[in-house]
């Protein structure tokens, strides 16, 4: 255990997020959007950004709830409904690994990470033990702990874009790379292809019935069946980086473009359209 763990928590309570003293703005006004969450018993879309958290109304308005405008680069959640986030402070420097209770409590520093601290682009919790986490900083980074603790498990496939850890079994991991599909079943020690497809998936995210999507740029959203990937919406026109389900609907998925552009599905990936028309 690093050192310094077991007291993290208690040196970097943040401030409440900044909620209503932030003034809302037109979703169309935030761009680099690393990533998106649907929390659970809402209709809000939270956004991670280059300037902050924010949560978008059904109205399309943004409203920035982190304490400061830090620089969001991984963020994801876990079946009980925390938020784990990485990237830059305002500041400067990187962040290491923080926390959250839900979308309105405050942040806390979990950990520096391994050799840290990191700045993890790509962040992933599994969905059969909401204590195994992962990222991606000088190879693919565990915690067995809720993010307290982490070990680098090995280098990852080259190329990494995203991880999406599968629902089946806390070691069992997908990776999104340049040259296609990669699959873990020791906790990111080891990689083999998971599909004959040698094409760059740009976005992987698991379904809350533990389906494994993935996006191949001008081929579309694909399902993950055994070692097929099977077409779900032929997207031509956008490249995804970026999706999530809601746990409440899941016919219910938003996802955000290379262009910060946020598509929203209402029938389980078949269409999509604007979130805010």
């Amino acid at each position: 255990m690093h050192p310094s763990a077991a007291v993290l928590p208690l040196l970097f309570m943040t401030a409440a997020f900044a909620g209503e003293h932030a003034p809302a703005r037109p979703i169309a006004e935030l761009s680099h959007i690393h990533g998106v969450v649907l929390p659970a018993g809402s209709d809000d879309v939270l956004l991670a950004t280059h300037h902050g958290l924010y949560s978008v109304d059904a109205e399309g308005m943004a409203t920035m709830i982190s304490a400061t405008a830090d620089d969001f680069m991984g963020f994801t959640t876990s079946t009980d409904g925390k938020l784990f986030a990485s990237g830059h402070p305002a500041s400067g420097g990187n962040t290491g690994v923080i926390g959250a209770d839900h979308a309105g409590s405050g942040w806390i520093l979990l950990s520096p990470g391994a050799n840290g601290p990191v700045d993890f682009h790509a962040m992933t919790v599994s969905p059969s033990d909401p204590q195994t986490l992962y990222g991606s900083y000088g190879g693919i980074q565990a915690s067995r702990n809720g993010g307290l603790t982490w070990s680098v498990a090995g280098p990852g496939p080259d190329d990494l874009i995203d991880l999406a850890a599968a629902a089946d079994d806390p070691g069992h991991l997908y990776a999104g790379t340049i040259t296609g599909l990669y699959e873990s079943f020791d906790f990111g020690r080891s990689w083999a292809a998971a599909t004959d497809i040698a094409m760059p998936v740009t976005a992987l995210e698991t379904a809350p019935d533990g389906t494994v999507w993935g996006f191949i740029p001008n081929l579309g959203l694909h399902r993950l069946n055994g070692s097929d990937l099977e077409m779900a919406s032929p997207i031509t026109d956008a490249v995804i980086l970026h999706m999530a389900f809601d746990p409440d609907d899941p016919a219910r998925m938003v996802a955000v473009t290379s262009d910060s552009e946020v598509l929203s599905s209402g029938n389980g990936g078949k269409t999509w359209s604007p979130l805010v028309p």
